[in-house]
């Protein structure tokens, strides 16, 4: 309590200085993020409510539509392409998030197509990747990207146009093949000529206006000295204007009814797709542009890769939702995941721009003020856990599967909490041998958190096929415990403690973060692909009990026949 007490005494002064920090070093306008957000989503609210009270009816939403996509944004995207500046652009930047988004779309085309029901693997391959990398970019991004930079960076606005035509171009091709090789496997009538699929999947590239604008807008912008003729100026300008506003309301239009189609076995995978797009596309995008981008000033490297993430953030495009119904293939999990995406990437993207801005501050007030949240919430997190690890032990559910690994979870928890706690006292005491105890007590439980985690999905996925695979608890007990134990001592032989840092996360520099970093990594990977199989497993056996020539089908059908006779 007097360390709460403490937080919200210095709490102002803090925030005032975080401010004054910002300001003298602008590489974004943060005070100008939430009026940007309050006006894209209030008007994407706006189309909803018109939409969900029937003031605009589908077939008006359609002709929205129409004009957003054929002239609205035509427009805009020519009148941009004209007068860009080639000169000006980081070709580097481009080059890191053209290889950032190709990363992610092979990432989740691969394990799609490892992971997928046979039955509808290729459509899923072809139109999952395609929403993991298909940002919102003319709609959502350009307000939001023009509000943090143009008064710091404007030249950042001309990459919206430039980054674009990525996926459309180079990265939907290939989606959009896997779907004619579905559709060809669904229809045994149509041909399965190669040099046809490969030649639909480019014409649907072709037919997109996004990219037949930037092509021809490119072509003017040599032929025209990047100047619009004054005659057509004053034309594209009312066209261009009138993009932004109609197209947030269109996009309110057409969530309507979307959450709706979605279904139970659909829902671990749109959680998934959220995730990459969400989560994973803006740490590549940020890592790829650390990597690759060549600039001198790292001012303005920083400031590039800060501004590939918030681009990663970007939510999923209206036009996947289109390509899904074009072909009707996973049409419930692609317009639900557009839904969700768009509203859950506002509050990713206010944090993500204030996190961004950490590194400008003072680091001791702010570590000093992390530390006291940590604390704060780990005595609230201990009485949570203890009360559900109480449950637990009564109800004598900790000898069964899967609570028994449950129950480990909870343990480990627990003493991650007491670990957080003994480390806000000992920090303060400057004796590295107890710093260095409670580290080891501390991270071992924390990495312990993560492996159960995954070890909880994989044992109910093996729980399903139980009667043709032994789950081996003991050898998932020892690893649980065992495996973060030998990594945090590999860290303690191996890595240097920082004796000046009061953050636990930064005890032991580069290694410590690198190690965080891969368990977590293979922790979400176990979750994921254990629940993505269970989810096939169940289709599987849907598919089975529906078909009547399987032999769980054929079972199914005797016994409501014995049932009818009797």
């Amino acid at each position: 309590l007097s360390s709460s007490a403490n937080m919200s005494h210095s709490l102002p002064n803090k925030l005032d200085y975080q401010f004054n920090v910002t300001s003298r070093s602008p590489s974004m306008s943060i005070s100008r993020l939430f009026p940007a957000l309050l006006q894209c989503f209030g008007i994407i609210l706006c189309g909803y409510i018109a939409g969900r009270a029937n003031i605009i009816t589908s077939t008006q939403a359609k002709g929205l539509g129409n004009f957003v996509s054929c002239f609205a944004l035509p427009a805009l995207l020519f009148k941009n392409m004209v007068v860009l500046n080639f000169s000006n652009v980081n070709w580097s930047f481009l080059c890191s998030i053209l290889v950032a988004k190709a990363s992610v779309f092979f990432l989740v085309c691969i394990l799609t197509l490892l992971v997928a029901s046979p039955e509808s693997r290729f459509g899923k391959a072809g139109l999952f990747p395609i929403f993991a990398t298909q940002s919102n970019d003319f709609a959502l991004g350009y307000p939001i990207v023009e509000a943090l930079y143009q008064t710091t960076y404007p030249e950042y606005l001309q990459y919206i146009y430039l980054v674009a035509p990525i996926s459309l171009m180079m990265l939907n091709p290939l989606g959009f093949i896997f779907c004619e090789i579905q559709k060809g496997r669904d229809n045994r009538s149509m041909s399965h000529n190669k040099m046809k699929i490969v030649g639909l999947g480019l014409l649907r590239v072709l037919q997109n206006p996004i990219v037949f604008m930037v092509f021809i807008g490119i072509a003017s912008n040599f032929i025209l000295g990047q100047k619009i003729p004054v005659y057509l100026e004053n034309f594209l300008d009312g066209l261009a204007s009138s993009f932004s506003g109609s197209a947030l309301f269109y996009l309110g239009l057409s969530m309507v009814g979307q959450i709706k189609k979605l279904t139970k076995n659909a829902f671990v995978a749109l959680i998934l797709l959220i995730t990459a797009k969400l989560l994973m596309m803006p740490l590549f995008c940020r890592e790829m542009v650390e990597l690759l981008d060549k600039n001198d000033s790292l001012v303005k490297h920083t400031s590039l890769s800060n501004y590939a993430f918030l681009y990663g953030v970007f939510p999923a495009a209206p036009g996947v939702a289109i390509f899904a119904n074009q072909f009707n293939m996973e049409v419930e999990i692609i317009t639900s995941g557009m839904v969700i995406s768009t509203f859950v990437s506002a509050p990713i993207l206010y944090v993500s721009a204030w996190l961004l801005t950490i590194p400008s501050m003072d680091p001791n007030p702010l570590a000093s003020a992390i530390q006291n949240v940590s604390f704060d919430i780990s005595i609230v997190s201990l009485v949570s856990l203890i009360w559900s690890l109480t449950v637990i032990l009564l109800s004598k559910k900790y000898k069964q599967l899967p609570h028994m690994l449950t129950t480990n979870l909870l343990i480990a928890q627990v003493v991650a909490c007491i670990g957080m706690v003994m480390w806000n006292f000992i920090i303060r005491e400057r004796n590295i041998t107890l710093q260095i105890l409670v580290f080891i007590l501390l991270y071992s439980s924390l990495y312990s958190t993560y492996l159960w985690t995954g070890f909880l999905s994989l044992t109910l996925l093996l729980l399903k096929k139980r009667d043709v695979i032994k789950i081996p608890v003991g050898f998932i007990i020892v690893a649980g415990w065992g495996i973060p134990t030998l990594l945090v001592g590999i860290l303690l032989i191996t890595g240097e403690h920082n004796p000046d840092s009061i953050d636990s996360a930064f005890f032991y520099g580069k290694y410590q973060m690198v190690t965080t970093a891969v368990t977590l990594f293979i922790s979400i990977l176990i979750s994921g692909i254990s629940l993505l199989c269970m989810n096939r497993n169940e289709q599987e056996t849907d598919y089975e009990i529906l078909n009547p020539y399987s032999h769980n089908g054929q079972r199914e059908n005797s016994e409501r026949e014995g049932n009818e006779e009797n």
